[in-house]
């Protein structure tokens, strides 16, 4: 299996490109999606003038809420075409799903493949997930289907228990493993404690999900150098959602997610929903290209980044995303100081003696945001609260609320039966809908 020719063609090339693909999604939502024909009425939208990337601007942008209101109404398929059923959160609290034909996952499986592809991967590896299959997640399944149409081994570990991570890791011998970050250190602490020569296990790569691993100048996040540290494997992001069923993946350059131009169209706009600048930071909007069961159009993310158009030392031409920085219902403004969550697990991120921990952010009597940081350590004391506090001076001018409480309890929160990613960050802020 090669990378797509595609990829390594001029901007203007990969634009054109997308600009036909464009038209097969607009005639096709026009013709199977009740949500995209009532809009383009509602809009008085005629599809034929959209001709250019552009030319999107034409169409309102596509919320979550539309997501949660009009489910069913997104699905251009009959029922019996349906093969898989997935879950994501939703901004008013009950889950969306999204269904994917034979199709799709066919088109899911190639995503995975040209992203392993993309940082370097070969038939001949072993691939260990630790992530899960199940809880009608897609990310596992993702990773299994793209692995096998790679060619490359896989052994499906799951999500969790250290012990059997590695008595995997020594009976099988992975060179590469699926992980979320902050866990890769989880594997490291029982390593040492229970006498595993980590340094030289058959483990050189992981493939990092979840969690941010690199700040917004590619340099590694201090739970990138943590990691490093400890474990001198090589370490690539990855970034990823359940609607646009696409991946953006570091290449051996590692210097941002690449676009796969087959098969999603992005934009960056401001809070007014206009196109930002370039180079300057905005909302990822994705056009998901080649989906049969549920496409979308101009879908908001949520999510903060960059887009770098240069070329990329790996030989690729297409754009790449920066790391996320947050995700904008997420913005906290604390004592003057606007930041992200992930700013926040940065620094707890780096404390050694943090077990684990969760951020929380609610509103306050004037009416502003309050933010506290839960703690869980085997020995609190009032030196190490200051010396915490004095962290987050030091990297955000601005120190959270400590609170120190049970490690076991802090788990409880973070790992409900049914959620399948841990828990760090909670809003209780009035305005809050998540």
């Amino acid at each position: 299996m090669k990378a797509p020719q595609i990829e390594f063609e001029s901007l203007e090339t990969i634009t054109r490109f997308q600009e036909e693909k464009l038209k097969d999604v607009l005639h096709y939502v026009n013709q199977r999606s009740p949500f995209y024909k009532r809009l383009f009425a509602k809009e008085r939208i005629d599809i034929s003038s959209i001709r250019t990337l552009a030319d999107l601007e034409q169409i309102p942008l596509t919320e979550k809420q539309d997501l949660q209101f009009f489910n069913a109404d997104f699905l251009c398929v009959s029922p019996e075409k349906i093969i898989d059923y997935i879950t994501t959160s939703g901004t008013l609290g009950d889950p969306i799903t999204f269904a994917m034909s034979n199709k799709d996952l066919d088109r899911l499986a190639y995503n995975e493949a040209i992203s392993f592809l993309c940082m370097g991967a070969k038939p001949a590896d072993i691939f260990q997930l630790m992530t899960t299959m199940d809880k009608r997640f897609m990310a596992g399944l993702a990773y299994f289907l793209g692995i096998r149409m790679l060619g490359a081994g896989i052994i499906r570990v799951g999500n969790g228990i250290p012990e059997l991570q590695w008595d995997t890791i020594q009976r099988m011998q992975p060179d590469t493993i699926v992980v979320v970050p902050s866990f890769i250190l989880k594997i490291i602490q029982y390593a040492e404690a229970n006498g595993i020569d980590y340094q030289n296990s058959s483990v050189k790569k992981a493939v990092c999900i979840g969690e941010s691993l690199r700040d917004k100048d590619f340099n590694l996040s201090l739970l990138g150098q943590r990691i490093k540290e400890k474990w001198d494997i090589e370490l690539y992001s990855t970034y990823a959602s359940t609607e646009m069923g696409t991946s953006f993946t570091e290449c051996t350059a590692q210097k941002g997610g690449h676009q796969h131009p087959e098969l999603i169209i992005i934009e960056l706009v401001n809070d007014g929903g206009q196109l930002v600048k370039e180079g300057e930071y905005g909302e990822l909007v994705i056009t998901t290209l080649g989906v049969e069961a549920m496409p979308l159009l101009r879908y908001r993310t949520g999510d903060i980044c960059s887009f770098h158009n240069e070329p990329c030392g790996c030989g690729r031409k297409t754009p790449r995303i920066s790391p996320i920085i947050g995700r904008k219902n997420q913005m906290i403004k604390f004592k003057g100081t606007t930041l992200y969550p992930y700013a926040v697990f940065d620094i707890l991120d780096q404390i050694d003696y943090i077990e684990n921990y969760i951020v929380i952010v609610s509103t306050n009597n004037f009416g502003t945001d309050d933010l506290a940081v839960v703690v869980g350590m085997k020995e609190p004391t009032d030196d190490i609260e200051k010396e915490i506090k004095d962290r987050f001076r030091a990297k955000l001018r601005v120190a959270p609320e400590v609170v120190f409480e049970h490690i076991d309890q802090i788990t409880k929160i973070q790992h409900p039966d049914i959620n399948r990613k841990p828990i760090k960050f909670i809003d209780k802020r009035n305005n809050s809908n998540d």
